[in-house]
């Protein structure tokens, strides 16, 4: 893990047609494919690989809640940026805000539960030690 992270991680993605919906604008959904990105990319720049984990501990993350707010519309070859922070950890739970920016501009928002759960049960599971220790030292 680098020597000192920030409390907020940035990830660019760039709007291909495939996101887009027959008017033009980035598919709602697809902002949370968009959000799974940069929550993925962070903890892999953090040193936690989720195969490596499941492999290791049995343990998976799962998005447990979500509450998505849209403001503007994105476009085809758009530039996004997201905004990810902690907002709140728990046992076996970890609370994202997050939010798509195009050059500063508010285009949509949320918040996201995502819960660590056993491979083979799907029953939560506490999210193991060193990987909580990790996300302690980052979260605001």
């Amino acid at each position: 893990m680098p020597t000192e992270m920030p409390a907020e991680a940035l990830f660019d993605i760039r709007v291909y047609y495939e996101d887009t919906d027959a008017g033009g604008v980035v598919y709602y959904a697809n902002y949370l494919k968009f959000l799974e990105r940069a929550r993925t990319e962070w903890l892999r720049e953090l040193g936690v690989f989720q195969s490596e984990l499941r492999a290791a501990t049995q343990r998976i993350f799962v998005v447990n809640a979500l509450d998505m707010a849209y403001r503007k519309p994105a476009r085809l070859d758009d530039r996004l940026t997201i905004h990810s922070r902690i907002t709140r950890l728990g046992r076996a739970s970890i609370h994202f805000a997050q939010a798509a920016r195009r050059d500063g501009e508010l285009l949509a928002e949320g918040t996201i539960q995502v819960c660590c759960v056993d491979a083979a049960s799907l029953r939560p599971a506490e999210i193991p030690p060193e990987v909580l220790s990790i996300l302690k030292s980052i979260q605001e």
